[in-house]
């Protein structure tokens, strides 16, 4: 029996291409990223091409890209990064567990969440987001693309929202990245969560966009990776992985704008950097 697998939403496949890409981290460029010797500098670079892809796939400065463990990780690591006991945040009744688990939690351990519930059609209503706002808030979480219906939530009015009262806005982004344009500045999230094995890349890694200014508590401590924003050595096969899974989905989201311009970080139609969109 010839079986079809359907099923791109739990996780997709190691694309050809991929795999080919991280074979060579398993073996003989096997150096620690943050060694200061030939083979820890040739995997550091390896890494900071991946940062580069990445950050050109979401529209962001490589600095502001945190690789992490996956989107669970990256869910959590915004979640908890920027919020304390005492404070209020807003989610949705249709977040994955990875948020909803982690705002039981902040319950758990003195916040308040509000969970504003969607429409007929699967959408949440950013004047429900308006709404819900409070003195206290601190966070608004709300998902890009649901990981059940597909739906597209209006995470840019969402951002918009946040952006006037001043509150930290996340966006699990893990089903929607390489599958739609995501341009983090047009959304206007602080926060935006990717996945790379919902994107081709292998489980057990993803992402985490922090703009620039963000404070952002640590989840795990040790050395300095990641600018002290996520401490471990880093998984280098699997970060060389995602960075060409993300090359890849910007190529086929962007096509000729990335052919011009593969440094160009805007995820839409706009590019801003000379080269791609020289001044009239």
């Amino acid at each position: 029996m010839r079986r079809v697998y359907l099923d791109n939403n739990a996780t997709t496949p190691v694309l050809p291409a991929v795999f080919e890409a991280m074979q060579p981290y398993f073996g003989e460029r096997f150096g620690n990223a943050s060694s200061i010797h030939h083979h820890g500098q040739e995997t550091r670079a390896a890494v900071e091409r991946a940062r580069e892809s990445v950050a050109a796939l979401l529209g962001c400065r490589s600095s502001e890209v945190v690789f992490t463990g996956g989107g669970t990780e990256a869910d959590n690591l915004a979640i908890f990064g920027v919020t304390k006991a005492g404070r209020h945040v807003i989610s949705s009744t249709i977040e994955h567990h990875a948020v909803l688990n982690s705002c039981k939690h902040l319950e758990d351990s003195g916040c308040d969440v509000t969970y504003v519930s969607v429409d007929g059609r699967g959408l949440v209503d950013p004047d429900d987001v308006r709404r819900a706002l409070r003195p206290d808030t601190r966070l608004i979480t709300i998902m890009t693309a649901n990981n059940e219906t597909g739906v597209l939530q209006p995470v840019e009015e969402i951002g918009k929202v946040a952006a006037e009262a001043d509150v930290y806005f996340h966006t699990d982004a893990v089903q929607a990245a390489g599958k739609v344009a995501i341009d983090v500045k047009h959304i206007g999230c602080d926060l935006l969560s990717i996945s790379g094995h919902k994107m081709n890349a292998p489980q057990g890694v993803g992402a985490l966009y922090v703009r620039k200014g963000t404070g952002l508590r640590p989840m795990l401590y040790g050395g300095s990776h990641e600018r002290s924003r996520r401490a471990g050595t880093e998984n280098v096969p699997a970060i060389v992985a995602l960075g060409k899974a993300a090359e890849t989905a910007a190529r086929r989201l962007f096509g000729a704008i990335w052919r011009l311009c593969p440094t160009c970080v805007m995820a839409l139609s706009k590019p801003y950097c000379a080269k791609s969109n020289p001044p009239e």
